[in-house]
């Protein structure tokens, strides 16, 4: 393996060889930009999350568009996980992040339940018919199973997909939320100008 990872740097070009060997000698923390935003720009909250990979790059997005990450209820790994950690990178320290040990707590911080759009494939209503709001609740289930039936049948109008024209059943639970977010940033942000 190593051999094969020395073979394929030598055959990189002198510019991602530059860029590797920055990366990989600077050992400089990440400082994040100041962002015009003083509040949380969505709320993604992810209900039983089973694997901490997907966690940590949900949790890297979040900290790139300003989001405040729920978790909610029992997790299929730890907090302290490296594959967590890696998959954020140094990002993981600039998240904020709460866990909440079940349903009913984190329901209690939700402000208002109308601007909460539960995320499924068996949703009738795409995201892209949505007029997302600075502050929204983006919910996703967990990746084997994604929503529970009641939470389906109780939130039936605020269930939002994703449009898919392949023949998969579902998209990987970070790509899902990186989606999600950054179409509710490019509304949020386009309407007030900023980009």
């Amino acid at each position: 393996m190593l051999v094969r990872f020395l073979w394929l740097f030598l055959e990189t070009s002198s510019r991602v060889k530059k860029f590797l060997v920055k990366l990989w000698l600077v050992d400089e923390p990440f400082t994040p930009r100041v962002t015009h935003l003083s509040e949380h720009s969505f709320h993604v909250v992810l209900i039983e999350p089973e694997i901490g990979a997907n966690t940590g790059n949900i949790g890297r997005t979040c900290v790139g568009l300003n989001a405040k990450l729920h978790l909610v209820g029992k997790l299929g790994f730890s907090i302290t996980d490296r594959r967590l950690k890696r998959a954020g990178l140094d990002y993981w320290p600039h998240l904020d992040f709460v866990h909440h040990s079940t349903w009913e707590d984190w329901w209690r911080t939700v402000p208002d339940p109308k601007r909460v759009f539960f995320f499924s494939t068996k949703a009738k209503s795409s995201l892209y018919e949505t007029q997302f709001q600075n502050g929204d609740w983006l919910v996703f289930g967990r990746e084997t199973k994604g929503l529970d039936p009641e939470v389906l049948e109780k939130f039936s109008g605020q269930l939002r997909q994703i449009p898919m024209t392949g023949p998969i059943r579902s998209l990987n639970v970070a790509t899902s939320v990186a989606i999600a977010l950054f179409e509710g940033f490019r509304q949020v942000e386009c309407s007030s100008r900023r980009i």
